[in-house]
């Protein structure tokens, strides 16, 4: 027989053969693999987060700047010189800086003057920066500090336009309309920046809660939403999870890997010709001598003692990071503590206290915080 044939009968003896196998193989027997778990269960696919205090390698205090009434968007006079605030997001400032350096870069373009000082090299003051100088100005960032030495780099790095923005009870009627510009602007500006060496990502990003969270207004929430520009988030059933917990969620959402981001930006800034000079601003006078007749200011809590901004108020916020986990790649965000995974570490927080200027971390935060989480985890399915 020669080789031709010998295969052309070899091969549909061997389906059969194999049919006839499978078939004596026990029902108990064929399961998926565990690596396959949550396919083989109908979950979506979890991985969980590896959790305990010799994995945390940094704790850092955050102090998000907030106003109740909201960012301070106006324009004074100082002697010869233009001010044009640009300050006070609370924790929307990641996500509002594009859209609040728009609504400064119209400002600033509306005095026809070119050469601009800028105050402040936060994601705020690099995003207005970059704004003006694609409107063909000439830009010197004064600051007291660069990246990673300054407040923005102490975020947790998420879509969250609304949060801590403003009081509802105290804002103006009009802000709304300023704060949904501000946030289409920035959404759209975002989305250049998606495939870019992880800069921004998309991720899934779940909540899980025993009941359903009762929502309480006011400066710690999310009071403002745009239908449509996210999607919709969809409650999960009971097979669609493995979370010990009566009501999960889940929706898409963006992420910033925060080092990487702020180094992109402030590299675009200095190829395009901007300056940084370290020059920190204690007083209304330092200001005035600058040689720049247009200033704006993006110094976030600088503000508050050179501008006498009594509304101005520090919400701080704790952050403990662990180990870096390569599949974990989502944000979850339970009852009494949450987290993000970035590419420089997984960053678990919770907590916002108002008027708090103390920057010193808390051993028994970074404890509660891991503790809630290592429970929730212990007790998924798989």
């Amino acid at each position: 027989m020669n080789r031709r044939n010998f295969f052309e009968k070899a091969i549909p003896a061997g389906f059969a053969l194999g049919t006839v196998a499978t078939s004596c193989v026990p029902k108990t027997q064929l399961q998926y693999p565990d690596k396959h778990f949550h396919i083989n269960r109908g979950y979506h696919q979890i991985p969980k987060l590896r959790l305990s205090m010799d994995r945390i390698v940094k704790e850092t205090v955050g102090l998000r700047p907030f106003r109740a009434s909201g960012p301070r968007l106006d324009v004074e006079q100082l002697g010869n010189k233009t001010i044009i605030h640009n300050y006070g997001h609370g924790g929307s400032g990641w996500s509002l800086s594009w859209g609040t350096g728009n609504i400064t870069r119209n400002k600033v373009l509306a005095t026809n003057e070119k050469k601009i000082a800028l105050l402040g090299c936060g994601t705020v003051g690099i995003a207005t920066a970059r704004l003006l100088q694609e409107s063909g100005c000439e830009v010197t960032i004064y600051t007291k500090d660069v990246p990673p030495n300054i407040t923005s780099n102490l975020a947790t790095g998420t879509w969250s336009p609304a949060s801590r923005v403003c009081d509802v009870k105290v804002a103006k009627p009009e802000f709304k309309a300023i704060w949904e510009e501000a946030t289409r602007f920035s959404f759209r500006r975002f989305q250049f920046l998606l495939g870019m060496n992880d800069i921004a990502c998309w991720a899934e990003e779940y909540s899980v809660f025993n009941e359903t969270p009762a929502y309480i207004p006011g400066a710690g929430g999310e009071d403002f939403e745009i239908e449509g520009l996210l999607p919709e988030r969809v409650r999960l059933g009971a097979k669609e999870h493995p979370f010990k917990a009566g009501y999960v969620t889940r929706r898409s959402n963006m992420m910033f890997n925060i080092p990487t981001y702020l180094r992109h930006h402030l590299t675009d800034f200095m190829m395009f010709g901007g300056k940084v000079k370290i020059h920190e601003i204690k007083k209304l006078e330092d200001i005035d001598a600058l040689p720049e007749k247009i200033v704006v200011n993006c110094m976030g809590l600088g503000a508050k003692p050179v501008f006498n901004d009594t509304e101005l108020t520090p919400v701080s916020g704790q952050l403990s990071c662990l180990i870096p986990q390569s599949d974990i790649n989502y944000k979850l965000y339970t009852q009494g503590a949450n987290f993000i995974s970035r590419k420089d570490g997984i960053y678990i927080g919770s907590n916002g206290i108002v008027g708090n200027w103390d920057t010193t971390p808390s051993k028994e935060q970074t404890e509660k915080t891991v503790g809630i989480l290592e429970k929730l985890m212990r007790e998924m399915k798989g």
